[in-house]
């Protein structure tokens, strides 16, 4: 038996590899001992047992009396073989026990999809898998799970991923979509169907916002997530830009409709000639023109590599956007679809650059093209910004 200790501040890893039974526990809690005799009882100790294969009574009283010291105990990455010991004597309902997550390879795979926390592949015809970036927490993963779920239960279609997966050193998710294909892809390959497409997708829209959250749902507040992005930024820009960034955001509307918040075009699915929505890690509740806010900041002023990103020409992602817009204000007066084209462009000047906050491994070049493109689009307009934020409250649901 192997053991080796980690620590990261007040989170201690204790790895076990090899056999945990009668004639290695005695050695193995003498050592599991020696290693913690520093760490106190508040500490956050989880136990990796990717290594173990295999576990007797004598392990198990080893690890029950290391989850009575450490509060915050935990075991992870536990093997079929071992997961199923501790199921069936029931640690699984005493303490946390993660199973080890299947691994997979994305080498040769179509890439379909690039985004602010991941990349998206076609692992084979039946199915896709979305790649998260370097950092992001297995915490993290779940919640995309369970937005999807929650978007699926409260009437949206959404892929459910059927599978957590290890892709490398990063997390992956796995869905089962037949035939689908992105609506980028549809809009690249069938040019002349574009007021079509644009017609479904602002369809997509309004479906979505028309679906009231209720109270007491685990979905979050679209506004409270987005001042927390645009904090984060403070890393990036100076804090006369945040505080206007956090001006606008503070006079949008509070509403409890359902918000997909990315939901550019590579993120909805075509199926059976219907859209699906995929990448359900931004999912809120507001108002919905913070999430067309998002949208126009991908499909028309996105910072980045539009093509890589969206899936096609800016030029033909522009168009799409402004015929889909047209559809989804279609029967407004004139007036009053213009004030509302303003405040989503003017919540986009704030998407722009909070996007950031989406991981902290962006390349320097983006992150210097955002801040040059700041006092363009935000500092210099200040003033008109503003007065466009006292119109917010005239959009009514």
């Amino acid at each position: 038996m192997n053991i080796d200790i980690r620590k990261d501040g007040n989170s201690v890893t204790l790895t076990l590899a090899g056999r945990l039974d009668t004639s290695t526990s005695a050695q193995a809690a003498a050592d599991i001992d020696s290693a913690l005799s520093a760490v106190g009882a508040d500490c956050h100790l989880t136990c990796d047992v990717e290594q173990m294969n295999y576990i007797s009574s004598s392990g198990l009283r080893i690890l029950l009396s290391l989850a009575k010291r450490y509060k915050d105990f935990r075991i992870t990455e536990a093997q079929p073989a071992v997961y199923e010991v501790l199921e069936t004597t029931g640690f699984t309902k005493m303490m946390p026990v993660e199973r080890a997550l299947r691994r997979l390879s994305v080498e040769g795979c179509e890439v379909i999809g690039v985004g602010g926390v991941g990349t998206v592949y076609r692992l084979d015809g039946d199915t896709i898998i979305k790649v998260f970036r370097d950092g992001t927490t297995l915490d993290e993963v779940r919640r995309e799970i369970t937005m999807s779920k929650e978007a699926f239960v409260l009437g949206m279609p959404t892929a459910i991923s059927f599978d957590v997966v290890r892709v490398g050193e990063r997390y992956g998710l796995v869905y089962e979509l037949l035939d689908a294909v992105t609506l980028s892809t549809c809009v690249a390959r069938q040019p002349e169907r574009l007021d079509e497409f644009a017609r479904k997708y602002a369809e997509l829209f309004r479906q979505m916002h028309a679906i009231r959250v209720p109270q007491g749902s685990c979905v979050p507040n679209a506004i409270e997530r987005e001042r927390q992005q645009i904090l984060h930024t403070r890393r990036y820009f100076p804090q006369e830009s945040i505080d206007l960034m956090l001006q606008i955001v503070d006079a949008i509307p509070q509403a409890n409709r359902l918000l997909h918040l990315d939901l550019q075009t590579k993120n909805a699915m075509v199926q059976h000639d219907e859209l699906m929505l995929i990448d359900m890690g931004e999912v809120a509740y507001g108002h919905p023109m913070l999430d067309l806010g998002h949208a126009y900041s991908a499909m028309v002023s996105l910072v980045g590599d539009y093509e890589r990103i969206v899936g096609m020409p800016r030029q033909t992602g522009q168009a799409l956007w402004r015929r889909a817009i047209d559809y989804y204000l279609a029967g407004l007066p004139a007036g009053v679809a213009a004030r509302r084209r303003a405040q989503i462009e003017v919540i986009a000047c704030v998407r722009n650059f909070s996007w950031l906050a989406l991981s902290d491994s962006f390349p320097e070049t983006v992150i210097d093209q955002c801040r040059k493109l700041l006092d363009e689009r935000v500092g210099r307009r200040k003033d008109y910004l503003l007065d466009v934020c006292k119109t917010f409250n005239e959009w009514t649901l």
